[in-house]
C-alpha cells in the first residue's frame, strides 16, 4: 500500500501540502516534515502512488544533510536518523493509525525564511540544458565554455542554472544568475551560488565512487534568524536530482536513470503527459520503485529493508 495522503485529524494544524511533502506545523518554531508516496510528472501528481517512496526518500535525504553537515548548516531539528520523532509530537500522534503514517518518512525541522529560488546546479548537459544549447548555444542563458557539446557530456565545471519556484501545479521558470540576483539580490544569489555547487561537486564525487553519475540536482535554502544559509527541504534524491548508472554512461545520448524516467516514458507514449486524473499503471509503480531502491542502497551501501 502507498500513502497518498496524511490525515492526522487536526491534531496538528496543516501547512501546506506540496507535490511529494504535507507540511504540520509542531509550534512557533518547529515543522513536521511528512514525505508521502506521491510522484509528479510534467508537474502533475499522479492519482497514485509508488508504495514507500517517502520512506526512501526520508533516509536518502538524511543521508546526505549528515554527509554534507560539515559544508552547510541543515534545517533539521533533530539528527539525522533520531528515533526520537515521537517524543516531539503530541503523544495522540503515537497511536497507530497516525504512526503509520509518519513513522519512517517525517523529518522534524526548524522553520526558516526560505529563499525563493530552485538552486539547481548542473554538471552535464541534458534535459531543458540540453534543448536550449542544441537551439541556442546557451544554458539558462548562459554562454557555456565549451563548443560543440554532445548531449550528457561533462561540463568543465558545474554551473549555477536557478529556475523560479512556483506554485504547485505551476511550472517554474528556468532564469538567469542575472535574473535570480534581481529576485534575492546579488549578494545572496551569489553566496547560494557558490555553496550549491560545492554541494554539488562533493556529491558528485562521493556518488562516482558508488557507481552512480549525478548529472544535476537541485537544493532549496533559506535563511535562519540570523541570516545564515541553512539547507532545507530534501536533498540529493532521485525527485530532486538526474542520477544516472556510470557503467551504462554513453557520451552523445539519453541515459540510464534512476529518477522517474519510466513514469515520464510511459505518459508520453500514452499521451498523458499533463494531464491530471492519471494512475500510472502498477508495473510503472513497481519498476519505479525499484529504481529508487537501487540508488539508496548504490549511495548509502545499506541494505533497504521496510
Amino acid at each position: 500500500m502507498s500513502l497518498h495522503t496524511t490525515n492526522l485529524d487536526g491534531i496538528l494544524p496543516l501547512v501546506a501540502r506540496g507535490k511529494v511533502r504535507d507540511i504540520y506545523e509542531v509550534d512557533a518554531k518547529t515543522l513536521l516534515f511528512v514525505a508521502t508516496d506521491r510522484i509528479s510528472a510534467y508537474d502533475v501528481i499522479m492519482t497514485n502512488g509508488i508504495p514507500a517512496k517517502g520512506k526512501i526518500l526520508t533516509s536518502l535525504s538524511e543521508f546526505w544533510f549528515d554527509f554534507l553537515s560539515a559544508e552547510v548548516p541543515n534545517h533539521l531539528a533533530l539528527p539525522a536518523g533520531s528515533a526520537d520523532l515521537f517524543k516531539h509530537l503530541p503523544a495522540k500522534l503515537s497511536e497507530p493509525k497516525y504512526r503509520e503514517q509518519l513513522e519512517g518518512r517525517s523529518l522534524l525541522v526548524k522553520k526558516m525564511k526560505l529563499i525563493p529560488l530552485e538552486v539547481i546546479v548542473r554538471g552535464y548537459i541534458t534535459g531543458s540544458a540540453w534543448k536550449e544549447y542544441k537551439s541556442s548555444k546557451t544554458v539558462h542563458g548562459l554562454t557555456v565554455k565549451e563548443q560543440d557539446l554532445q548531449e550528457s557530456q561533462e561540463f568543465a565545471n558545474p554551473i549555477f542554472t536557478p529556475s523560479t519556484k512556483a506554485e504547485q501545479g505551476e511550472h517554474d521558470e528556468n532564469i538567469s544568475p542575472e535574473q535570480a540576483e534581481k529576485i534575492v539580490g546579488k549578494e545572496l544569489c551569489d553566496k547560494v551560488a557558490s555553496i550549491a555547487v560545492d554541494l554539488y561537486t562533493k556529491a558528485k564525487e562521493y556518488a562516482k565512487s558508488k557507481g552512480i553519475i549525478i548529472a544535476d540536482t537541485k537544493f532549496e535554502f533559506g535563511l535562519d534568524e540570523n541570516d545564515n544559509v541553512v539547507l532545507v527541504d530534501e536533498v540529493l534524491t532521485p525527485d530532486s536530482s538526474r542520477f544516472w548508472n556510470a557503467s551504462t554512461y554513453k557520451l552523445g545520448q539519453g541515459q540510464d536513470s534512476y529518477d522517474k524516467q519510466f513514469l515520464r516514458d510511459w505518459l508520453t507514449a500514452n499521451n498523458l503527459n499533463g494531464k491530471d486524473g492519471v494512475a500510472m499503471d502498477d508495473d510503472i509503480a513497481v519498476r519505479t520503485k525499484a529504481k529508487y531502491i537501487e540508488a539508496y542502497e548504490a549511495l548509502t551501501g545499506s541494505k533497504w529493508t521496510e
